[in-house]
């Protein structure tokens, strides 16, 4: 079950208590609780106060309806509506008969409970029954304060205290469980997405180990065991060369890990560290703003740079120029001849020139560009 349809099924569920209390009240207050008061009108002096009392709660019934009808909470009116139940009850009091308190003379005695529900329902269990608590003791200071009660009077007052507090709590402590469970549901979907992503990190990772063991295969490991088995002779400058640009091309891999705000750069500077470790002197400078660039790209500009870089003899510069269109790489330093690597990506185009013991390198992706055939420049140009 997806995200969506889990909070969808719980604010149905909500929604549906909601509907369901706000109609038995609806029904106790204009049913029940209107049929008493129009059986003992004759009872209250003056009758208008208990329509008014009426009247009272019917405005919280007729929020509750317009805020079911536009799925909303109450919000800030709550503190209102809960404030305008109790007043209805202190007023119905004002006008009851003498030891009529929790009889069905007293019809607010079991109907403003229900209304008080209706405005609580989506707040936490305590509140409900603070609630409920206030209007018992609303009805409890009429019959001790105004009548002069029996053992008979508390003993009804008690046994209709069972169900005006005992039905609404029991409703109350519904809406409580079923908040309870649409938590720990919530909170059970987040650990699965944890876990989940935690999951996809782990296998991404191991994939990506994968890939740089599959990467070194392919040019590290012959050297290093060509270096084993005494094939390959450490004094050799060929094999210095090659263990050069292979620690260049580890250190590179070592770095695309790195989060770090421009990446090309950051790898540019792990390749020229190797040549600085060899006392190379290199001047690293960037202009522009680089966009962002695909592993395999950054790949294959700095590819043909830390050939140059590794094995470069004393000097090297190497320049990165950055624009939405176009990103170039290029380095001169006094290599000699080297031998490049081809452009595995589309829009990736190397350029490169020797002159003497120098060589300039570029390298340059055109994301919109296809790579294409650049004509030669003519060998008296000198880029040094």
């Amino acid at each position: 079950m997806t995200d969506a349809t889990e909070d969808q099924t719980r604010h149905q569920l909500s929604h549906g208590l909601r509907i369901a209390t706000a109609t038995v009240a609806v029904a106790i207050v204009f049913g029940l609780g209107l049929a008493n008061l129009l059986r003992h009108l004759d009872s209250y002096e003056p009758a208008f106060t208990q329509w008014a009392a009426l009247a009272m709660l019917g405005v919280p019934l007729a929020g509750e309806i317009l805020l079911l009808v536009r799925r909303r909470p109450w919000g800030g009116m709550r503190r209102a509506a809960v404030a305008l139940v109790l007043a209805a009850s202190a007023l119905s009091y004002t006008t009851l008969p003498d030891g009529r308190t929790s009889t069905t003379v007293d019809w607010i005695f079991g109907a403003a409970n229900w209304v008080g529900l209706v405005v609580l329902l989506d707040r936490p269990l305590r509140i409900a029954g603070a609630f409920l608590a206030a209007h018992e003791l609303v009805a409890l200071l009429h019959l001790v304060l105004l009548d002069d009660p029996g053992r008979g009077t508390l003993a009804r007052f008690a046994t209709g205290s069972v169900t005006v507090i005992g039905f609404p709590l029991c409703v109350a402590v519904s809406a409580a469980a079923l908040r309870g469970l649409s938590a720990a549901a919530a909170a059970s979907q987040q650990e699965i997405e944890r876990v989940r992503v935690a999951e996809a990190v782990a296998a991404e990772s191991h994939r990506r180990r994968q890939q740089r063991l599959a990467e070194l295969s392919r040019s590290t490991i012959p050297l290093l065991e060509g270096l084993a088995d005494g094939s390959l002779r450490p004094e050799d400058a060929a094999v210095q060369r090659r263990c050069a640009i292979e620690a260049a091309r580890m250190r590179r891999l070592f770095a695309e890990a790195d989060t770090v705000a421009d990446p090309l750069m950051h790898e540019l500077r792990h390749c020229a560290d190797v040549a600085d470790r060899k006392g190379v002197v290199v001047e690293l400078e960037a202009r522009g703003q680089c966009p962002p660039l695909p592993v395999a790209v950054r790949r294959d500009l700095t590819e043909a740079v830390l050939t140059v870089l590794a094995t470069a003899v004393s000097r090297a510069r190497v320049t990165v120029v950055g624009g939405p269109e176009l990103v170039s790489v290029s380095v001169v330093a006094d290599s000699g001849e080297v031998e490049l690597p081809g452009p595995a990506t589309p829009g990736v185009h190397v350029e490169a020139l020797n002159n003497d013991d120098i060589v300039w390198v570029e390298v340059r992706w055109q994301p919109s560009r296809q790579p294409t055939r650049e004509p030669a420049r003519e060998p008296a140009q000198n880029p040094a």
